[in-house]
């Protein structure tokens, strides 16, 4: 049976149905990740999230991404799920779960997947403070100070962000360069 699930959703995401949908008896590890509004971040107050997506292309790309996990570890079941539109504090924005035979490869995969969904699929961020103001942010164009946080992507000489790990995506700019492309 083949349940993996790649999705860009507008309401609220059933983890539990999608760690469900990943259990199975060929796996004896089941990880999961989601990523929630914060309340704080940094010093500043957040209100909400809003999430828009270039959604064909960013379907295309967490497809890639599944294929390039799959390849790279013994992905029994997976799901890649993220949400656009407003995400109130405390609701879930995104859900990766994978299954695998073990746990480490389960941890890896997972951190992999959600390590390269941020680097590479063409989904924004808009932050709403609670002092009425709003950011929008993608992590290519985030300022160098935080791209070269630990954890977080790293610059080459020129500036221009690179992926924290060969993740099989293209760095931002060149992601960038191909949804300009397809605009045109």
């Amino acid at each position: 049976m083949n349940n993996h699930m790649i999705d860009i959703v507008e309401t609220t995401i059933d983890h539990h149905a999608l760690v469900e949908r990943v259990r199975s008896n060929a796996a004896g590890a089941v990880c999961s990740f989601l990523g929630t509004t914060r309340e704080v971040t940094g010093v500043r107050r957040t209100k909400s999230l809003e999430y828009e997506a270039y959604r064909s292309m960013a379907l295309k790309k967490m497809a890639e991404i599944d294929a390039e996990a799959r390849r790279r570890w013994p992905i029994v079941e997976s799901a890649i799920v993220h949400r656009v539109g407003v995400v109130e504090l405390g609701e879930i924005s995104v859900v990766i779960a994978v299954s695998c035979p073990h746990r480490d490869q389960a941890f890896e995969a997972c951190r992999y997947l959600i390590d390269a969904l941020k680097a590479c699929v063409p989904i924004w961020k808009k932050e709403t403070w609670a002092d009425g103001n709003e950011d929008w942010i993608h992590p290519g164009l985030e300022t160098t100070d935080r791209l070269s946080e630990p954890g977080r992507f790293t610059v080459d000489s020129e500036h221009n962000p690179v992926e924290p790990h060969a993740s099989g995506c293209e760095t931002i700019a060149a992601a960038a360069e191909t949804i300009d492309g397809e605009h045109s």
